[in-house]
């Protein structure tokens, strides 16, 4: 089952696709050296085929729940 993220949580990138997809009206393939491993990006939107839309420093991508963290860290429960 894939991971959900929220809208405008911050993700971390674990691992690179072999290409990733732009973000855009018109896709483009673009080689996986756009972004690197550890890159942290804004989730943006999801997509249809279990994608998020990332907005990193270098554009918007379409990636994978399985090449993307969450950086959120949930709040810690007090029950000591």
């Amino acid at each position: 089952m894939s991971q959900e993220f929220a809208i405008g949580s911050k993700v971390r990138v674990v691992a690179l696709p072999p290409y990733v997809k732009t973000a855009e009206p018109m896709p483009m393939l673009r080689p996986p050296d756009v972004i690197h491993i550890g890159e942290e990006g804004i989730v943006i939107d999801r997509r249809p085929g279990g994608y998020w839309g990332i907005r990193f420093t270098r554009g918007a991508f379409l990636l994978d729940s399985q090449y993307i963290e969450s950086t959120d860290i949930p709040p810690e429960s007090d029950s000591e």
